[in-house]
């Protein structure tokens, strides 16, 4: 039984799309829930298929040679991910992992070439989507390459707030659990310099956090730091 063309017809992707193609985007369609810490895909394995997030969070992370973890991106709901064949690979360049509980669209890879030249906005999305995560990549390498660590860690929360971050009364906190490992891997540094650095931002009351929960508090400060600015 086909899925509903309503899971996905208000996603921007498929903003332009008629019902009828609506409907043939997800002919081959399965919807699959991923419990957290589940792997929706593992590095090096067979590219079989492509998602598109609807629900939660995963985190895209790659294992290096010497067994180091380093957290790629995070998959937010609307983005298509995993769709290896379109860049030329046949097996998927990353581990993916459910931070929360999640559901996707699925849908076997044997099927993207068609389903992208009977519908070039879609092929256009994951275009813009492909160069937003080159352009990403390679700011990352510059900020790991010239700027100190503070920096780094800032503009990392910057972007993972613009990302995915809500308002709350004592600042903007995170709608995913987001652990201080986790930045430690997206800037290239260690754990105890990101804690070193948390614990002095903590008592000047730039950001708060808990178990796997981080809140900014002084958002106009943070960007500051950022931009290597802060007094």
């Amino acid at each position: 039984m086909a899925l509903d063309r309503s899971l996905i017809a208000s996603l921007p992707v498929f903003s332009t799309f008629a019902p009828e193609e609506l409907d043939d985007v997800l002919a081959a369609a399965r919807s699959q829930r991923f419990a957290k810490n589940a792997h929706v895909f593992e590095q090096g394995a067979a590219a079989d298929s492509f998602f598109l997030l609807l629900h939660g969070r995963v985190r895209a992370y790659k294992v290096s040679p010497a067994g180091e973890q380093i957290v790629i991106r995070y998959v937010n709901p609307g983005d298509l991910f995993g769709v290896a064949n379109a860049i030329g690979v046949t097996t998927y360049p990353a581990n993916a992992v459910a931070v929360v509980d999640s559901v996707a669209v699925v849908w076997p890879s044997a099927i993207w070439a068609g389903l992208a030249a009977r519908h070039p906005p879609l092929a256009g999305g994951l275009m813009r989507t492909l160069g937003e995560r080159l352009q990403e990549s390679q700011t990352r390498l510059v900020e790991i390459s010239t700027q100190e660590v503070e920096r780094r860690v800032a503009n990392a929360l910057m972007r993972l707030a613009a990302q995915g971050g809500r308002k709350e009364d004592d600042g903007v906190a995170f709608d995913f659990p987001i652990s201080r490992q986790d930045i430690a891997e997206m800037t290239g540094t260690t754990l105890f310099t990101v804690s070193r650095i948390f614990g002095a931002w903590e008592a000047s009351g730039l950001i708060a956090t808990g178990r796997q929960k981080i809140v900014i508090r002084d958002p106009h400060r943070l960007t500051l730091v950022a931009d290597g600015e802060a007094k």
